[in-house]
């Protein structure tokens, strides 16, 4: 069950930014913020990237395959982008 969307007005959420990502991380609340009456942002729970390690061991045996063909197109398109990248002259790479 996901618990309902409140609201807070700007100012109210700047005076007490960490009690709003606190509600969000702690208790997955989401908080509509407001600014004269027009809402303006959303702080809400991050949610879950990509799948779990378990579940895509599960499902690598059901995934397509490459032909081999497909497989050589691929590592040509990979070594030909290899050789067209030029080594960075930036002092901070």
């Amino acid at each position: 069950m996901s618990n309902p969307t409140r609201t807070l007005t700007v100012a109210e959420a700047a005076r007490r930014p960490a009690d709003v990502i606190n509600r969000a991380f702690y208790r997955h609340e989401t908080t509509m913020l407001v600014r004269h009456g027009v809402p303006v942002a959303y702080v809400g729970p991050m949610t879950p990237m990509g799948i779990p390690v378990r579940e895509l061991a599960h499902r690598w045996p059901s995934l397509p395959r490459l032909s081999r063909e497909e497989a050589d197109a691929f590592a040509s398109d990979v070594a030909a982008a290899r050789a067209a990248i030029t080594a960075s002259t930036d002092s901070w790479a």
